[in-house]
C-alpha cells in the first residue's frame, strides 16, 4: 500500500512551498515552530505523519538557523515514524565551499552533507548546486534539477535576433555551453580574476559581442559585482543588449541596486530565494511546478531525469 504524500515547509521557504503543494495538489502541512527567549526554537509537526512520506521545503540561505531548522524538522519527522523524509532544498547553502582551496579551512558543503544525513533525511531534492560534485558528499539520493528547464523557454520566447551566449567567468563554461548547443547559438566567455573574495579585478572577454544580443547565465548572483561588470564589458565591447539568467538571486549588500543601475535590460531569476521587493530590471520566474513535477514523479516512482533532456 503507498504511504500517504505530506510536505511541509521551514520558515524561509514556505512562499515557494505553498505554490509546490499547490501544484502537486495537496495542501502545505501545519508546522509549528515555538521561539523561546533565549533565541532557541522547536519545530512540531501538528499533521499525523506516521508511516506517510515528508517533503520539507527550506532553502538554506543565511542566517544559519535556516538549516538548524531544517535539520530539526528532518529529526522531528524521523521521531514520529515518518515512513520516508525528503529533503526539498531549492538553495543549497554554503556550496561554494565544496573543496579546500588553501590550508586549514572547512569544506563546508560536506559538513552540511553530513548533518543531513545524520539527522535523518533518505534523500535530496535540489536545483542548480553550484558544484555537482557535491552529490558526492551524500549516501543517500540526491535528485538535481536544472533552472534550464524554465529558463531555455523563457529565451526562445522571447525570440532576440541576435543572441549570443555568454558566461561571466571560465568556471560557468560547461554551463552556457550546453545552453548554447540547446539553442543553437554561439558562446563567448568573460575571464576574471579575483583580487579577493567578492571583489573582481580584472575581467577580459573572450570572443566577439559586436551588434549581438548577449546573455550571461550563471548558478548565484551574491554581490552582483562580477555579473554587472560582465554586463557592462559586453556592451563597451559593441553589444546590443545584454541579458542574465541566474537561479539564485541571494543579492547581498546592494546587489539589487547594483543591478538596477547596471547596462542590464533585464536580470532573470528562479524563486529559490525570496525577494523582499520588486525591482525594474529583476523578473522572477517560479520553479514550483518543476518541484511539484518531480514530487509526483518520485511519489509514483517515475523517471525524473526525462524531464530534462539539457544536461548541464
Amino acid at each position: 500500500m503507498a504511504s500517504e504524500v505530506n510536505i511541509f515547509s521551514g520558515r524561509s521557504s514556505r512562499y515557494l512551498a505553498e505554490k509546490i503543494a499547490e501544484s502537486y495538489g495537496t495542501r502545505l502541512g501545519n508546522v509549528v515552530i515555538t521561539d523561546f527567549a533565549d533565541g532557541e526554537f522547536q519545530p512540531s509537526f501538528e499533521d499525523n505523519i506516521r508511516g506517510n512520506t515528508v517533503f520539507i521545503v527550506q532553502s538554506t540561505i543565511p542566517p544559519a538557523e535556516n538549516l538548524l531548522e531544517l535539520l530539526m524538522m528532518i529529526d522531528a519527522a524521523r521521531r514520529a515514524s515518518a515512513r520516508s523524509i525528503v529533503a526539498v532544498i531549492p538553495y543549497f547553502g554554503l556550496a561554494r565551499q565544496d573543496r579546500k582551496d588553501k590550508p586549514r579551512v572547512s569544506i563546508g558543503a560536506k559538513l552540511v552533507a553530513n548533518l543531513l544525513t545524520a539527522a535523518g533525511v533518505n534523500r535530496i531534492i535540489t536545483i542548480d548546486l553550484h558544484a555537482e560534485q557535491i552529490q558526492g558528499f551524500f549516501d543517500v539520493p540526491v535528485d538535481h534539477l536544472f533552472a534550464s528547464s524554465i529558463f531555455i523557454p523563457y529565451i526562445a520566447k522571447m525570440n532576440l535576433p541576435n543572441p549570443v551566449m555568454a558566461t561571466p567567468d571560465t568556471g560557468g563554461t560547461r554551463r552556457a555551453a550546453a545552453y548554447a548547443k540547446r539553442l543553437e547559438i554561439p558562446f563567448v566567455i568573460c575571464y576574471k580574476q579575483r583580487a579577493k573574495a567578492n571583489q573582481v579585478e580584472t575581467m577580459a572577454l573572450i570572443g566577439d559581442v559586436k551588434g549581438k544580443d548577449v546573455i550571461l547565465v550563471d548558478d548565484i548572483i551574491d554581490t552582483g559585482g562580477t555579473i554587472v561588470k560582465a554586463a557592462q564589458l559586453m556592451m563597451d565591447n559593441g553589444a546590443a543588449s545584454v541579458r542574465a539568467f541566474c537561479s539564485h538571486a541571494i543579492l547581498s549588500r546592494d546587489a539589487a541596486e547594483r543591478i538596477e543601475n547596471s547596462a542590464f535590460t533585464e536580470v532573470i531569476v528562479s524563486d529559490t530565494i525570496p525577494l523582499h521587493k520588486e525591482w525594474s530590471k529583476i523578473k522572477v520566474l517560479s520553479t514550483a511546478d518543476l518541484f511539484g513535477q518531480v514530487i509526483k514523479r518520485m511519489v509514483n516512482h517515475e523517471s525524473i531525469s526525462s524531464l530534462f533532456n539539457l544536461n548541464l
